[in-house]
């Protein structure tokens, strides 16, 4: 039984940066795509792609590294967990490495980068941190 959905699909793509894998499969859900949605809107991932398969659908991330070979996710990090949420104001979000890196937040808008949740005034639970 897997009790962090979202912890999981970090260490999977933590696991597949580090073996320089093209693409990863996961279980989909509405959070996972979400998350998928802001790391190809940040460049962190090409694209992504749901899979029909049985019993449940699949999530495949097609994953971005540089023109050598250079990863573009050195660091991935869950920062708010089950056992200790952590939730910060629009005015809390500070840039992460001077905007080299990003911080992923569900707020009542959606699952969001720190970035646009800065642009549109809105704090949340801050899910990820991604550098």
């Amino acid at each position: 039984m897997m009790t962090d959905p979202i912890a999981d699909m970090l260490t999977r793509i933590r696991n597949g940066v580090r073996i320089e894998r093209t693409s990863l499969d996961m279980p989909a859900s509405n959070m996972r795509r979400g998350i998928a949605q802001v790391l190809k809107d940040e460049g962190y991932i090409w694209d992504f792609e749901e899979i029909e398969t049985v019993p449940a659908k699949t999530l495949r991330l097609h994953m971005k590294y540089g023109p050598n070979g250079e990863r573009l996710i050195t660091k991935i990090d869950r920062i708010s967990k089950p056992g200790r949420r952590v939730y910060r104001g629009y005015k809390e979000l500070k840039p992460v490495l001077g905007g080299m890196g990003i911080q992923i937040l569900s707020t009542p808008r959606g699952i969001v980068s720190d970035r646009r949740a800065r642009t549109e005034k809105v704090g949340g639970e801050v899910l990820a941190l991604i550098y």
